[in-house]
Parts: C-alpha cells; sequence; structure tokens
C-alpha cells in the first residue's frame, strides 16, 4: 500500500512540474488529500482499475481519483447495515466512520474534505458536495449514475490554509487530553430530509457513533423547527448516558433555542 502511494505521487511529481513549486502549506494539503483518498480507493473498493488526473487551471490546483468497484456509500451502507445512501453520507460527515476500524479511524475523507476549497463524492447516482468557500455543504441524487466512486478535490495554489489548523479545530485541548480527533461537527439539517419535524428517531440517527467524541458541535442551520422528543433524546437520554461528552449547538433561530434551552432545563429537573 505506502509502495503503490509513494510510486504514483512520485510519478505525478516528475509529470506535472507544477507540485514542486507550490508553497508548503498547500503542497502538504495535496500530498495529504491525495493520499488519503488514493489509498481509501485501493483499500476499499474493490477495483482493479483506478483512474487518477491531476490538472491545474488558473490558480486552482486538483485531482482526480475514481474506481469502477462497490463505490463508497454502498460499501459503509452494507458494512453497516444502514437503510440508505443519506445514512452512510452523515456517517461519514462524522468524522470516524469506516468500514476497517483494525486497518483505519475513518478521519481520511473527512478531514480531506476539510482541506478542501471544493470536494465532491460521487457514487451510483448519489452525490454529497463540501464548498467550503461558501462554505456550505450538499446532498444530491441525480440521473447520470457513475459505478463505484469518483473523488474530486480542488484547492487554490494562493491559499493561506494549514493542515495543521484544520486539524487543531477538530481536538479537544483539555487536562490529561490525548490531542486526538475528538471533536466532530454535524450538520443537523442533513436529517430533516423529508419532513421538518424532528423526531426522536431522527435524534438517534444525529447521535450514532458520537460516543467516540469528547465535543459535540451541532449546526442547526436553516433547520426551522426541532421537537420535543428530539431534544429530550440528546440532551437528557444521551447527556445521562454519556455525562463527560460536551454538547454545543451554533446556528439557532429563536425556535429551536427556545426547544434546546427547555430540554436542557427539563433535563436538570429529572436528574
Amino acid at each position: 500500500k505506502w509502495l503503490e502511494e509513494h510510486r504514483v505521487l512520485s510519478d505525478i511529481e516528475k509529470t506535472f512540474p507544477p507540485l514542486s513549486k507550490l508553497s508548503e502549506n498547500v503542497k502538504s494539503i495535496f500530498v495529504y488529500a491525495f493520499s488519503e483518498i488514493f489509498n481509501n480507493a485501493i483499500e476499499h473498493s474493490q477495483s482493479n482499475n483506478i483512474f487518477v488526473e491531476v490538472a491545474l487551471e488558473n490558480d486552482d490546483l486538483s485531482f482526480i481519483i475514481e474506481d469502477f468497484g462497490i463505490g463508497v456509500f454502498r460499501s459503509i451502507m452494507q458494512k453497516k447495515k444502514l437503510k440508505s445512501e443519506l445514512e452512510a453520507i452523515q456517517d461519514l460527515l462524522k468524522g470516524k466512520a469506516t468500514t476497517m476500524p483494525k486497518s483505519h479511524s475513518g478521519e481520511g475523507i473527512f478531514f480531506t474534505s476539510k482541506v478542501s476549497d471544493f470536494f465532491l463524492l460521487d457514487s451510483f447516482g448519489h452525490q454529497f458536495i463540501e464548498d467550503n468557500k461558501i462554505p456550505d455543504i450538499f446532498v444530491k441524487t441525480i440521473k447520470q449514475v457513475k459505478k463505484g466512486t469518483r473523488v474530486v478535490f480542488r484547492i487554490t495554489t494562493k491559499s493561506e490554509r494549514h493542515l495543521n489548523d484544520i486539524f487543531k479545530k477538530y481536538t479537544h485541548f483539555a487536562e490529561n487530553s490525548d490531542y486526538g480527533f475528538d471533536k466532530t461537527e454535524i450538520y443537523v439539517r442533513l436529517y430533516t430530509m423529508g419532513g421538518v419535524y424532528i423526531s426522536r428517531s431522527q435524534a438517534r440517527r444525529v447521535l450514532a457513533g458520537l460516543d467516540k467524541f469528547k465535543i459535540v458541535l451541532l449546526d442547526f442551520d436553516r433547520v426551522p423547527v426541532v421537537g420535543q422528543a428530539f431534544a429530550d433524546e440528546i440532551y437528557r437520554v444521551f447527556k445521562n448516558k454519556y455525562p463527560n461528552i460536551i454538547i454545543q449547538e451554533t446556528n439557532m433561530n429563536e425556535g429551536v433555542k427556545f426547544m434546546i434551552e427547555r430540554a436542557k432545563t427539563e433535563a436538570k429537573i429529572q436528574k
């Protein structure tokens, strides 16, 4: 695996001179992102062939890595017994989703999407897009079906982003901390598709796997309302089970904030 990755990166540097002229921070990001995605394709895709393309257009540096295998979302669905590609995407965005826990931490796709300007995962008619210039995320279902997985990564050569800054953002610095990846951000609106009202079962999907983290940031951007059962599941049931996990919130409208604060108060009363 390491030899294959090293050989491909070496070949790219030889045949693509602009890489050697990149600033150190951009080159570090590119090498990290390419290595993570390429290794995922080797180890998870079950594909006999992998297509690689690297390009520089104006100031936009990009790569495409495409395989013809099982598909990233379908792989996670099968191994974790999930019901849909959307649930697989939700798991990926938490940051520790992997179908090979003994070999991988599941951080690769998560951090690669965060260090990019633009990141696309395309597999069997389902797409996940993270656009960090806006910033925003998108989940799409499209008619044109890509068999296998296609990953598009793009970053400007003028980027001032640093790899270590992204890692630090998702590291909880505290006494007795091991400085590992222990903070994650959840986009709650991904769990509201198909209905505005958020139920207890939807809250359980939000919470699935979050016991691996020490800090969870819930982003309520564009979530118009949450249900009492949803809030209770998080702030009473989950918090009672995992009292040391810190839950934070951002981008709440007044209605959501009211329900969250009410749930926190009720949880304290019932202790």
